[in-house]
């Protein structure tokens, strides 16, 4: 009998054992303190991350719901609460007026301004990363940086008095032309970040085929910078349609506004009709964000290349 037991406990402490040895051990949990640090870290960032959600899309959504309501329902409702009776009386007011003016103008001033300035900066990126080597070459591109470091409102009088003797006061030449010269350096610089990851081996088969600096230029270079070349024309595109300064200073007719000079002109037109002042900014809003929505697969990929050096 005694054996029998003394067999039975062996045996229990056995696979006791085995089992113990199966069973993986338990994760050790982090200390306190460190559990508290992460949690509270997490809840900054998250709550960081809704203040600027709100930041965004609460003035977004004001103006989107106050362009559909009546003058009544303005004053009397409240702000944030959607629309009792939605109308479109204020579109059909602001498209009854001039918009369609401001709007081609907005349109001719940006195009025009993102075509010279990319071309421009592509053909200046290009043979900086050619002649990298050149003293020329590296004495041009900090010329190109150096611009980035001059503000806008500090050369407004040098740029006005320039215009005016070139005798270009009052057209939308005198808005294209500085707003080019002032979208150059962050162009020039973002192109040839780009281009200077491009293979030279790329540039010296081309050599070996005959290939000139413009062929290169065209077949290659232009080609492999899509991407950027899109990054930056919507960013220009974007700086050049939001701007104010050069057209509230280099213009005064009315038919030669633009849609961000032409806002404050439907202030005083509507008198107190907010309303109708916001549905004139959802319309001139709604290019760009056409822009932005067919471009946005160029985009990212333009901003996430060209910058692994």
């Amino acid at each position: 009998m005694s054996t029998t037991l003394t067999r039975t406990r062996t045996g229990v402490g056995k696979d006791d054992g085995a089992n113990t040895a199966g069973r993986a051990a338990p994760a050790r949990r982090a200390p306190w303190p460190h559990r508290a640090a992460t949690a509270l870290r997490r809840a900054v960032t998250g709550g960081a991350a809704l203040l600027w959600t709100a930041l965004v899309v609460v003035p977004v959504y004001w103006f989107v719901v106050t362009s559909l309501r009546s003058s009544t329902d303005f004053t009397t409702a409240s702000p944030l609460t959607p629309p009792g009776n939605p109308t479109l009386a204020n579109y059909r007011t602001v498209l009854d007026g001039d918009f369609a003016t401001y709007l081609l103008n907005s349109a001719v001033v940006t195009v025009a301004t993102v075509v010279f300035t990319v071309v421009a900066a592509l053909m200046a990126a290009f043979a900086i990363v050619r002649n990298s080597g050149s003293r020329w070459s590296r004495v041009t591109f900090r010329l190109f940086l150096l611009g980035l470091a001059i503000p806008l409102q500090a050369v407004i009088i040098p740029v006005y008095l320039l215009i005016i003797r070139m005798q270009l006061y009052d057209s939308l030449t005198a808005i294209v032309l500085p707003s080019v010269a002032f979208a150059l350096p962050i162009t020039v610089m973002i192109l040839v970040s780009f281009l200077r990851d491009v293979p030279r081996s790329l540039f010296e088969a081309m050599v070996v085929d005959g290939a000139g600096d413009w062929r290169m230029l065209v077949s290659l270079a232009a080609p492999l910078a899509r991407p950027a070349l899109v990054t930056v024309a919507v960013y220009d595109g974007l700086q050049v349609w939001n701007g104010f300064l050069f057209p509230l200073i280099l213009t005064q007719s009315g038919d030669k506004a633009v849609l961000p000079l032409a806002l404050t002109l439907y202030r005083g037109q509507f008198g107190i009709n907010v309303p109708a002042t916001m549905a004139a900014v959802v319309l001139s809003t709604l290019p760009m964000l056409v822009v932005f929505v067919l471009a946005r697969r160029q985009l990212v990929a333009g901003l996430t290349a060209g910058f692994s050096k």
